[in-house]
């Protein structure tokens, strides 16, 4: 899946997109054979790249783009939260953190310290599957970049100790409440996986994982942790934008080459995960609206299925003609926000709607309503015109991101650590432009079915009673 930034464009704008894009991306068009449903002549995607193995197995990418005094390093690290140990979750996002905790040469805070001081920022992710970082910063930073990123790589084990890991583990814990246990509805993400996937399966818990497991951790396993999981050959180096290519090829062999291979682990292994009933639940929650959601299991990324529902999922959600918004938020006004998504991941995927209910609206109504939405879409069709607009507004998103270098970078490496092929970007959205509305009619009917989902009702919580007033004594004033 290609992820779709929630705001997107006007398919007007696809043209403009493209143009800004060209100093970077290579457009290649005419005589090539194009799909049915793509304009005559549709450019092919190319962002140009040069890819190597370094003797230690870190593949290394680069992407030159002199049109800006810029430059981005993206890394991804093959290990996400599928890949942690019984009673180890949330181990991949809190080790993230702790990535950025210093070394002997960059000491802590140093590493954003030095960055910022020369124009540059970081930041990083962690997913099921992976976990990335990336640094931005102007042209001549760039060895500074390579530098910290590969110190880290390099040391971080050796100058770990037990002060470190208490205050990231608390910051984690923090975020924990913050972003879930605290943020009105985001107890669904702690809850949904664990409704969704059988215990054991690699799914089965959030990414941030539960308190008792990070308060578990000690500085051995995190050290252990690193020695499995963050070793070169497990990763991808992407440069990106204003470089002279040998100069940073001999850079990139000076700091990362020295930094030995190591014996990457097995992934945990998952069957695929099925639902075989439909599975309800309500949550209390500190809101004031009721929201419903829905889930369902989906193909797994780039598999059959996967682009036809995230245009399925454009079709019911996006702009203010999608199915879900015209019918429950304009005419019938008992939603306030819609939303659909496919959430793809390697081992599987669920295919999610959410809607928040206006006031007054019960959430029994409102599942009500989408359940009338979603059968339609399952039981007939779509039309050409309203398919040809959902690629339209995806394919608008899609080239969108192009025209960033940093996210040229990030595209480069997300198609590296998914598919083994840095320049698989052309050929992603062709199995967009490819969908027919026969095949997403088959797909929905697969994976649509009522009696075969998760469904959440997040209710807001009952007030506590009123205490009542103490009985004033005889006589008192």
């Amino acid at each position: 899946m290609t992820t779709i930034p929630r705001a997107i464009p006007r398919a007007a704008a696809l043209a403009a997109a493209l143009t800004a894009a060209l100093a970077a991306v290579t457009l290649h068009g005419g005589g090539e054979a194009v799909a049915a449903d793509a304009a005559p002549g549709a450019p092919k995607l190319d962002i140009p790249f040069t890819k190597y193995t370094l003797q230690n197995g870190m593949t290394v990418i680069l992407h030159q783009d002199r049109s800006l005094p810029l430059v981005a390093v993206n890394i991804s690290v093959k290990v996400g939260s599928r890949h942690e140990e019984p009673r180890r979750t949330g181990f991949a996002h809190l080790f993230e953190h702790l990535m950025f905790m210093g070394t002997k040469r960059a000491p802590t805070k140093m590493f954003d310290a030095w960055m910022e001081a020369e124009g540059g920022w970081n930041n990083a992710f962690t997913s099921s599957d992976r976990t990335g970082y990336y640094d931005v910063g102007p042209a001549h930073v760039l060895p500074l970049l390579l530098w910290l990123e590969a110190d880290r790589f390099a040391s971080l084990p050796a100058d770990m100790n037990q002060e470190k890991l208490n205050a990231q583990r608390e910051v984690v814990r923090n975020e924990r409440r913050q972003t879930s246990e605290n943020e009105p509805y985001g107890k669904v993400e702690l809850r949904l996986p664990e409704l969704m996937y059988p215990e054991g399966h690699p799914y089965h818990h959030p990414i941030i994982g539960s308190h008792e497991d990070l308060q578990a951790a000690t500085v051995g396993d995190v050290k252990t942790f690193f020695g499995r999981w963050y070793v070169p050959n497990n990763a991808s180096l992407v440069v990106a934008g204003d470089f002279d290519k040998a100069a940073v090829e001999a850079t990139i062999e000076r700091y990362f080459g020295p930094i030995p291979r190591g014996l990457i682990p097995v992934a945990p292994a998952a069957k695929e995960a099925k639902l075989t009933r439909l599975v309800r639940e309500t949550i209390p929650d500190n809101v004031q609206f009721p929201k419903v959601v829905m889930a369902w299991h989906s193909p797994a990324r780039y598999e059959p299925g996967d682009a036809e529902l995230d245009l399925c999922s454009v079709i019911l959600q996006e702009g203010k003609a999608s199915r879900l918004y015209k019918a429950l938020v304009y005419d019938k006004r008992i939603a306030q926000k819609v939303d659909a998504y496919q959430s793809s991941g390697d081992l599987g995927s669920q295919f999610v709607v959410e809607a928040i209910a206006a006031p007054d609206v019960t959430p029994e109504k409102l599942e009500e309503a989408m359940d009338i939405e979603i059968a339609k879409i399952a039981a007939e069709a779509v039309k050409p015109e309203e398919l040809s607009r959902a690629k339209n507004q995806f394919e608008t998103a899609f080239v969108t991101r192009l025209q960033s270098v940093v996210q040229r970078a990030s595209i480069l490496n997300q198609y590296e650590a998914q598919r083994g092929d840095p320049g698989y970007a052309e050929r992603d959205l062709q199995r967009y432009r490819d969908v027919t509305a026969e095949a997403l009619l088959a797909t929905a009917k697969k994976t649509l079915d009522p009696k075969a989902r998760v469904i959440l009702h997040v209710v807001p919580k009952a007030a506590p009673p009123e205490a009542e007033a103490p009985a004033k004594k005889e006589g008192a004033k």
